[in-house]
């Protein structure tokens, strides 16, 4: 999942996105309301944690906008405040689930894979195509019968090409929904992932490459 982390207090959102890339999650951050609103405008994020009590753009305006926009983007709300009407008031504008601060943060990732299943475009626990079949649940992968071992990234665009059964996907769009905001747009990894992952799903081959446009499952 893509998430972006909205929160003020620098070392707490830095160690909230450290904490979700060690669960695999690709993670935005923004340090304020108003870098929050730049980058939603250009990314759809799966899951937005949003600090409500945020300086300058306040918190509520930034649910508020996702909400306003019908993206089918989840937002978790974060206060420093145990008060129930504050809960009441985030949820009413719209955001999906409150987290009281301070936070454990196994709950934290517990409650954004709940919202992962709840989104529409949520991953399909098993998926297959000709002899692979990949279990998003137990992050497992296998061709033929034998166990790939791959990495996080490689079983994350192998997740993606599955699920795009048979149509193109540029570098772009791969780039977006395996990576986050810290790989450069220039760089070859995808590039760099689709060659380690062709050696390891081995003979016959199955990623086709059209240039200028993409990568596909054949």
């Amino acid at each position: 999942m893509r998430v972006l982390v909205v929160e003020d207090d620098a070392p707490l959102a830095d160690a909230v996105v450290r904490g979700l890339r060690r669960e695999r999650f690709a993670v935005d951050v923004a340090y304020g309301g108003e870098e929050a609103l730049e980058k939603i405008g250009v990314v759809e994020y799966d899951i937005v944690v949003l600090d409500r009590q945020l300086p300058g753009v306040h918190g509520d305006v930034v649910c508020e906008k996702i909400v306003a926009e019908r993206t089918a983007t989840r937002i978790l709300m974060l206060t420093a405040s145990d008060d129930v009407s504050e809960r009441v008031e985030g949820l009413m504008l719209g955001a999906d689930d409150y987290l009281p601060k301070p936070f454990d943060m196994r709950e934290l990732v517990a409650r954004l894979r709940a919202l992962g299943r709840r989104s529409p475009h949520a991953t399909v626990p098993v998926l297959e195509w000709r002899d692979i079949c990949l279990d998003a649940g137990r992050r497992t992968a296998r061709r033929g019968g034998r166990d790939l071992r791959l990495t996080n990234r490689e079983f994350a665009v192998l997740e993606a090409l599955m699920l795009a059964e048979g149509a193109f996907l540029s570098a772009e769009q791969l780039m977006e929904r395996v990576w986050d905001e810290r790989l450069d747009p220039f760089s070859n990894a995808v590039r760099v992932t689709i060659l380690t992952l062709r050696r390891k799903l081995a003979d016959p081959p199955v990623i086709a490459t059209a240039p200028a446009v993409g990568y596909r499952l054949t």
